[in-house]
């Protein structure tokens, strides 16, 4: 009986994993400023809401457990403008957060590992009479350059303007600032370890794999 019962459960899982994803098209879907054609978002999700303020582009796919939300809580007036953007021909890596608060752009085909945590908004400590969480945070908008790869574990902090096909390295954890196309950043708090310059080529060189 157990068997049996073990092997009930699977299947439904099974199913579900493959018909309770949201498609461009479905109900779910239609809840997006934009949902593409293409999109989906696999099942099950962790937390989604705001939607109305959440644009993604076409062909984009966002892996199971993901949290994607626009606003504090679910419900709220958030304005005329879309908070997150997700370009088209994305990948999203399972377990990642995109949380927004103020504006999240994330351009085409920008790849990232799961658990991948991206967010505009942070705590402040300021006041020192005040639990840190009970203090208004700060925000700050983030800009991810198309063509970008973000690595398993990576955070990337508000303020954060990255550039065209740059790589952020697992578990780095990127500060606020201006981030040139074609960076390489890496560590904690990540720094750019590589560059590439249009007449020198890449800084450091690229290592010789050649055998």
């Amino acid at each position: 009986m157990s068997r049996l019962l073990s092997w009930m459960v699977r299947g439904v899982w099974s199913w579900a994993r493959r018909c309770a994803q949201i498609r461009a098209g479905s109900r779910a879907a239609r809840k997006f400023a934009a949902f593409g054609t293409g999109t989906s978002i696999a099942f099950p999700p962790a937390t989604i809401f705001g939607e109305p303020w959440i644009e993604i582009g076409e062909h984009t796919l966002i892996g199971a457990d993901i949290t994607l939300t626009a606003g504090m809580v679910p419900g709220l007036d958030l304005g005329p403008e879309p908070l997150v953007r997700i370009g088209s021909g994305c990948t999203v890596g399972r377990g990642s957060h995109v949380v927004a608060h103020t504006s999240i752009d994330i351009g085409d085909d920008v790849f990232t590992g799961p658990y991948v945590y991206i967010t505009d908004q942070n705590h402040v400590y300021t006041d020192t009479e005040v639990p840190v969480g009970r203090q208004w945070p700060s925000d700050e908008p983030v800009v991810i350059g198309r063509g970008t790869w973000i690595g398993t574990n990576a955070v990337i902090l508000p303020g954060v303007r990255l550039g065209r096909n740059c790589v952020v390295a697992a578990s780095t954890v990127v500060r606020p600032g201006t981030y040139p196309d074609h960076s390489v950043i890496a560590g904690i708090p990540g720094k750019v370890v590589r560059r590439y310059d249009p007449e020198a080529g890449w800084d450091p060189p690229m290592r010789d794999t050649a055998v």
